[in-house]
């Protein structure tokens, strides 16, 4: 078994996601200014605090489960979504993951301005390690799928930043995943494309793929999702059955 293989469980359900007690701890600069950091620092008084974004997490995701994550800004739901990425390691704990990950986080954040939509098309692809022959078969299908044909030999420089979240999209769901991650990413372009984006989803789902997805819709994730996970100041208040959390989540934003 390899290091970020999971066994299965005793009743032979593969779990996909798998969290023990994880928390991620930032330092902060005290000080705000120079003016002011340069004082405490001469004076030997503390220049930096502790932060904790993510606080003791236990949760576990089976295969083919949809996980939805609520919580009000900054109680820490992107910086859980960067950890099952593998963009940040936690502080503290251990996170499991198993499957190739498609991460719609930060879309674009590999796209070079000076290239064109084609170009970066490709470049992306190698980042999230699709090779250039299987990309080449997906490339029909990406431009089909971002309605930019006539903007694809363009340096994206010239797009705008609807187009520009249109393609990193269309690039992003070109094959299907194992497991995909979603941050509140659906403001790409109008509502017939933000639809689009929702049915692609959903056939992920049905194939089989694992979702995780950060929305501040209780509605959305009631639709699309099995599981809830509820956060508050980084603190896991709720884990459990989808409408348990969006009812929790209601009322913490009624409060």
């Amino acid at each position: 078994m390899t290091p970020n293989q999971l066994p299965t469980t005793n009743d032979h359900r593969l779990v996909a996601i798998r969290a023990e007690n994880i928390s991620k701890r930032y330092s902060l600069q005290k000080q705000k200014t120079f003016k002011e950091f340069l004082p405490a620092l001469i004076g030997r008084k503390e220049t930096r605090v502790q932060f904790d974004a993510l606080s003791h997490l236990d949760f576990e995701l089976e295969k083919g489960e949809s996980l939805g994550i609520l919580g009000k800004n900054g109680s820490g739901k992107s910086t859980l979504l960067k950890v099952i990425a593998g963009v940040t390691k936690p502080s503290d704990g251990r996170i499991t993951v198993e499957g190739r990950i498609a991460p719609l986080i930060e879309l674009g954040a590999g796209f070079h301005p000076e290239l064109t939509g084609r170009e970066n098309v490709y470049l992306n692809g190698s980042i999230l390690g699709i090779k250039r022959k299987e990309m080449e078969k997906l490339y029909p299908s990406i431009v089909t799928f971002s309605e930019l044909e006539e903007f694809m030999d363009q340096p994206i420089k010239f797009y705008s930043s609807g187009m520009y979240m249109r393609l990193a999209f269309a690039v992003a769901v070109a094959e299907t995943p194992d497991i995909l991650l979603v941050d509140e990413i659906l403001a790409v372009g109008d509502q017939k494309f933000q639809k689009k984006c929702l049915n692609r989803m959903a056939e992920f789902k049905t194939r089989g793929s694992t979702m995780v997805m950060v929305s501040h819709s209780p509605d959305m994730v009631r639709k699309y999702c099995t599981k809830g996970l509820v956060l508050q100041n980084g603190k896991q208040l709720y884990f459990g059955d989808i409408k348990e959390a969006a009812d929790m989540y209601e009322k913490m934003m009624e409060g």
